[in-house]
């Protein structure tokens, strides 16, 4: 789905042990600080190789917890998966388009496939969805701050099994390692955990 073709160059780190079970979390609790806490090149788009995809933690916020609220993302464990994966597929929210090594109409935050996209556009817009003549016009009308970063809430609870999202809500590695193999459809890489692991901390 997502990132067969990560645009982002992979920075391995050691892999924490188990999370413990976590509990729901307030959408309206994350803040750019927290953002930033997590990835802390996001505080800025400055030098960002597409300035006109870049999102910086003080617009990603709102727009994520929108999201949230919007498809019903109350664990912390959840939410700390949607972040982690928004920031390793956008290159720390820096990319909305999958440029390495560029497939059309694959993006959003979440770096959707174009197929994924139009089920995504066709959810929020369905008269545009219909109307939109390519892959890359779709991608378009779900580039928007609120569409990019509501992508990965939307796949997990319109493509994802109870029984990943209750993996995911445990707050395990497990959890989320069964996240990504069976419902994204990646692999379980460590430099995926990086993000995953300083998400669960500051959530």
């Amino acid at each position: 789905m997502v990132a067969k073709a990560s645009i982002i160059a992979a920075s391995v780190f050691a892999t924490v042990g188990l999370a413990l079970p976590l509990g729901s979390n307030s959408a309206s609790s994350l803040t750019a600080d927290t953002i930033t806490s997590i990835s802390p090149s996001t505080a800025s788009c400055a030098g960002a190789d597409f300035p006109d995809e870049c999102h910086d933690a003080a617009t990603a916020a709102p727009a994520i917890t929108k999201s949230f609220e919007k498809y019903g993302v109350q664990s912390k464990g959840e939410q700390a998966a949607l972040i982690a994966i928004m920031l390793f597929e956008s290159g720390d929210f820096k990319y909305n388009k999958n440029h390495f090594p560029g497939v059309p109409g694959q993006g959003t935050k979440n770096m959707q496939s174009p197929a994924f996209n139009q089920m995504y556009a066709k959810s929020l817009f369905p008269e545009k969805a219909a109307q939109a003549q390519s892959p890359e016009a779709v991608l378009d009308l779900v580039s928007g701050p609120d569409e990019t970063f509501g992508s990965a809430a939307w796949f997990l609870t319109s493509q994802c099994t109870p029984a990943v999202r209750d993996g995911l809500a445990s707050g395990t590695i497990d959890g989320w390692h069964t996240y990504l193999t069976t419902c994204v459809g990646t692999t379980a890489a460590a430099e995926r955990d990086v993000s995953w692991n300083a998400a669960i901390a500051a959530l």
